[in-house]
């Protein structure tokens, strides 16, 4: 017997898993591991009932943004003792909404090949969809959708400027790996500082405590990107300058731009150094140090063993 997806409540399991997109046995499983409240029973039927459906459609929301059965387990059960998990589930949907304006769009396979000189290069495509600038789309191998255009536009110029696009998608790979650790940082930062308050209490985070910390991610959504805005356009007006005037040979020549490399520190390690030097000091602290010690093992290089020493006495 098919499921009639307009019948109304009380649902039959095979209704309900129709109406909700899934299985019966995954309507079992998550009954099983009470993620599902059990169905009214009537005789030899099982009953399901809207609270099962929205139930299956909440859990299937959660699943999609990447939590795990068993966190979801954990909200539904705080739910369940009393709370309204409408404050959390908004919450969520603040945190994994979009972090900028940019609207996607899309892109045939023949407009990117006019856009980078007219020469298809199926390498560079494919490492375009490796790094998420272009996302395939389901039924259509001569369309990509495009996160942003913004990126792509200056993927464009940089080639049209004669930058090769191998040299482009390790630019983007490097990149991306130094502006993740500024999100991490600057996540660490307002969590520490701004919603532990909401959110690291003894207890489960209430309804308001919930609502609270989504009206915080609103206000503080944008402060990341305009905080990196702002610092990047005075890096660049200072380093664009220096290097100018170094290639210009105009006056005195500057001192080289130094050359770093980004490397990932344990965030203890960086409390540890913070605690003692200060935030402001911590980067060249970690620097002076490893210096020193790469300092040290030169000396040591140039030392004689102790055998060595004691012929030099055994010559005097």
């Amino acid at each position: 017997m098919s499921a009639d997806p307009d019948a109304g409540p009380p649902y039959r399991i095979e209704t309900l898993a129709h109406l909700t997109g899934t299985t019966v046995r995954t309507v079992r499983a998550y009954q099983d591991r009470g993620l599902l409240p059990r169905p009214e029973r009537s005789g030899r039927a099982n009953h399901y009932s809207d609270t099962h459906r929205t139930r299956l459609h909440q859990i299937a929301d959660l699943l999609g943004r990447g939590y795990t059965l068993a966190s979801i387990k954990e909200l539904l059960d705080a739910h369940d003792t009393g709370r309204d998990l409408a404050g959390v589930l908004g919450l969520v949907a603040e945190v994994d909404g979009p972090w900028t304006d940019e609207e996607p769009s899309r892109v045939s396979r023949a407009d990117l090949t006019a856009r980078f000189g007219g020469a298809s290069d199926d390498r560079a495509i494919a490492d375009a969809v490796a790094l998420g600038v272009l996302e395939p789309v389901a039924g259509d191998e001569e369309v990509f959708l495009v996160p942003s255009p913004q990126e792509l536009s200056v993927a464009v110029e940089l080639h049209a400027a004669g930058v090769p696009l191998g040299a482009i998608t390790a630019h983007l790979r490097e990149l991306r790996s130094q502006v993740e650790q500024i999100a991490a940082r600057f996540l660490e930062f307002t969590t520490e500082h701004v919603f532990a308050r909401c959110l690291d209490g003894p207890h489960r985070p209430t309804e308001d405590d919930a609502a609270e910390a989504a009206s915080l991610v609103r206000r503080l959504r944008p402060l990341a990107r305009q905080t990196v805005d702002a610092e990047l356009a005075r890096a660049m007006r200072l380093f664009a300058g220096r290097h100018l005037r170094r290639h210009l040979g105009a006056g005195k020549r500057p001192p080289p731009l130094p050359v770093t490399r980004t490397v990932a520190l344990p965030v203890e390690t960086m409390r540890a150094v913070e605690a003692l030097v200060g935030p402001a000091n911590a980067a060249a602290f970690v620097a002076l140090a490893a210096e020193r010690e790469v300092r040290a093992r030169a000396l040591d290089g140039l030392v004689p063993s102790s055998g060595s020493l004691g012929a030099l006495g055994e010559k005097g």
